[in-house]
């Protein structure tokens, strides 16, 4: 079994890895694991202007959403904040205000200007 690092925030060595990142359960930081060549398994994404997004990015939506199963519609402008990046078919998983969790598909965002 290979040795984790400490985590960077904390250094706490009760670190775990989930998925492509590694996460300290008493500080709660995640960041991306680095294979053992030094290369980063970071995964890009870019929003519909070529602009890339990051984990915690906030972006705004550029084209009104159905909700698959409901009635609802996710607004053009609607702000979502504190987005996470992940491998698959929907690059974004978010909560959004009134709708709760959802996945999105990059092209359809625009990342804010902090």
């Amino acid at each position: 079994m290979s040795e984790l690092p400490p985590c960077p925030e904390c250094l706490s060595t009760y670190v775990y890895e989930d998925g492509g990142l590694l996460i300290c359960p008493e500080c709660a930081y995640e960041w991306a694991k680095v294979s053992v060549d030094g290369s980063s398994d970071i995964l890009i994404v870019r929003d519909a202007n070529g602009t890339e997004l990051k984990d915690g990015d906030t972006v705004t939506v550029n084209k009104d959403l159905k909700v698959k199963g409901t009635s609802s519609v996710v607004k053009v402008g609607t702000k979502v904040k504190n987005i996470r990046l992940v491998d698959g078919d929907h690059d974004i998983d978010c909560k959004i205000p009134g709708i709760g969790q959802m996945g999105l598909k990059s092209e359809f965002v625009k990342k804010v200007a902090d």
